[in-house]
């Protein structure tokens, strides 16, 4: 679903005009009739003041359920406790003095 298709659906089933919209978020309807023609991409941020004006949960813009979509099986990542790498500090890390080979012979000036 395209977002302006929806943004459009969700305006027309609340009986609402591009003018109660502007009221409600302060955007031009101008701009609101571009967002919904498809002519402009709005930013989040713009998204927020639609659902707002919608009186709807942000992601009904991206969804048409009533509920929240389930999220699918994600890869379980590792908490900070699991990663290894800097996790101990300098008592983890040998010494830069016991990682340097010996130098024998002449020094370089």
């Amino acid at each position: 679903m395209v977002i302006c298709d929806r943004l459009r659906e969700l305006r027309e089933s609340k009986n609402l005009s591009q003018g109660d919209i502007e009221k409600r978020t302060g955007l031009f309807r101008c701009y609101i009739s571009r967002v919904e023609n498809g002519h402009t991409v709005p930013a989040v941020e713009t998204l927020e003041k639609f659902a707002r004006a919608l009186e709807v949960p942000l992601y009904q813009l991206f969804y048409d359920g009533e509920e929240p979509p389930q999220l699918p099986n994600l890869l379980k990542r590792k908490t900070s406790d699991e990663i290894v790498w800097g996790s101990k500090g300098k008592s983890d890390v040998p010494s830069q003095a016991a990682k340097m080979p010996q130098q024998s012979g002449r020094q370089r000036p």
